[in-house]
């Protein structure tokens, strides 16, 4: 359903330049990308992505809360079995684990979140990023039936798994690559 006061058509540019601004911003972060290179990329006027977005760190924090939705909807379809008997948490936490290396194979998404915690500096996307977090938290509470030390861990577990994936460990056969990436 389309926001107030927008039409179907414009909130579908706006994701097609949010998910332009991810794989821009992904690459160059908030400072060295342009909104014409963005604007490009999504194939409209750079006019244009200021008729949606007020400034370049609006942009940016619209991508965060895009990829906060994606993440979300990612852990909740992982989630989404929670009939039957009491899930395992080794399962429960599998599950999730998975889900999330899943959609962080797309590079743009992992160097993205990465580059939105380095953009922290700007209190929009602070807050954005802030929101973010506090939305997978409690996502991820849920799907691990609040466990706390489990939640920790989940998160400690994604960064290690955007570093990993980050730096191509998969392809390194060297011992400190074997343990981060647990092949040894």
């Amino acid at each position: 359903m389309p926001a107030p006061g927008s039409s179907v058509k414009s909130d579908q540019r706006r994701r097609v330049v949010l998910g332009a601004a991810v794989a821009c911003f992904a690459r160059k972060g908030l400072y060295g990308t342009t909104t014409g290179e963005i604007a490009e990329r999504a194939g409209i006027s750079q006019p244009y992505v200021y008729r949606l977005f007020a400034n370049k760190e609006a942009l940016f924090a619209g991508a965060v809360h895009h990829v906060s939705e994606l993440i979300s909807q990612a852990l909740t379809t992982a989630g989404a079995d929670r009939s039957g008997p009491p899930r395992q948490p080794e399962l429960a936490m599998r599950s999730v684990r998975t889900a999330y290396s899943t959609l962080i194979e797309d590079r743009d998404v992992m160097r993205f979140l990465m580059q939105a915690n380095c953009a922290t500096d700007e209190p929009l996307i602070a807050d954005a990023v802030r929101e973010c977090y506090a939305r997978q938290v409690a996502l991820v509470s849920e799907l691990l039936d609040h466990d706390a030390a489990a939640v920790r861990h989940w998160f400690g577990a994604g960064m290690l798994d955007n570093v990993t994936l980050a730096l191509g460990l998969a392809d390194v056969d060297e011992p400190w690559a074997r343990t981060l990436d647990g092949r040894g």
